[in-house]
């Protein structure tokens, strides 16, 4: 038996698909690690070593299911260092439109402001979005490294329309009670929204330092706290709202993800008709976004 109390559940996302939502919800039936939402250690703490990481999970008695929630599915890397330390894991992902998710990621980009274009340049120039969307890809090696049976694949478009039954399905996966979401009055329906871009490019630039910085020497007390006091919400946002995606552009990346989501149909055997297709709607970050 290993020395170390560590997760048995990982939430792999990708990142903005609910994973910020789903961790708020589990706290309290699960042991999550202490203060921070994503440790990184599988992709870029992985040096720091197994002591590193375990240490956030110390306050676990073993009496709950040990889960972290962190975006690993598109890092082969992650895998195969989940897969050696934790060979039995279970795995949680989720799958979302290809559109709405490229312009979910432009908005956090635009947040961070590690981007500035506008979205139809970022898109058009960001090939990596291709490899991002690329579910089918990415969820075989998943499939193959743990089993299928031990991979639950949800969709974001039932968290958005259904969340108690959502979160259901990956209670019952994880084995643990249901949690009833009319009861959860702590959580928001905007977790990790983004409506605007950050006013000032230059205070973004230093919060976005400063936030890395003190998440490196595990300083989560201090960014939690400045979280509560509306620093960080200060810092990265209050200036132009985004608006709508335009209609030509929203149907360009629809045929440009068309194989890849008919590729994912066929995976899973589940209809995605509705990603096929262009939709006339405002593209404003919905409820769940992270």
């Amino acid at each position: 038996m290993s020395k170390y109390r560590l997760p048995e559940i990982f939430g792999i996302g990708p990142g903005r698909t609910g994973t910020t939502w789903l961790h708020r919800v589990l706290e309290g039936h699960v042991d999550l690690p202490r203060g921070v939402k994503e440790t990184e250690f599988f992709t870029t703490y992985y040096d720091r070593g197994i002591d590193w990481y375990a240490s956030h999970f110390k306050h676990a008695t073993g009496d709950r299911k040990i889960v972290e929630i962190c975006p690993y599915l598109i890092d082969l890397r992650a895998r195969d260092r989940i897969a050696e330390v934790v060979p039995n894991a279970r795995i949680v992902a989720t799958i979302r439109n290809p559109v709405d998710h490229a312009y979910s990621t432009y908005k956090l980009m635009r947040h961070y402001v590690w981007e500035r274009r506008s979205f139809e340049e970022f898109v058009n120039t960001r090939q990596d979005l291709d490899r991002r969307n690329n579910y089918a890809f990415h969820l075989r090696e998943w499939f193959e490294k743990f089993g299928r049976e031990n991979v639950l694949v949800t969709n974001y478009d039932e968290l958005a329309a259904a969340p108690q039954t959502y979160l259901d399905r990956v209670t019952d996966f994880i084995g643990i009670e249901k949690i009833d979401l009319s009861a959860t009055g702590s959580v928001s329906d905007d977790v990790n929204s983004y409506a605007r871009a950050p006013k000032s490019r230059r205070l973004a630039q230093n919060a976005r330092h400063a936030m890395f910085r003190l998440k490196g020497i595990r300083a989560y007390r201090t960014i939690n706290a400045l979280e509560r006091a509306g620093v960080w919400q200060f810092c990265y946002g209050r200036g132009e709202p985004f608006g709508p995606i335009d209609r030509e552009l929203e149907a360009r990346l629809v045929k440009r993800w068309t194989a890849q989501v008919e590729d994912l149909e066929k995976l899973l055997n589940v209809d995605l008709s509705a990603w096929k297709k262009p939709r006339v709607r405002m593209r404003i970050e919905r409820p769940f976004s992270s």
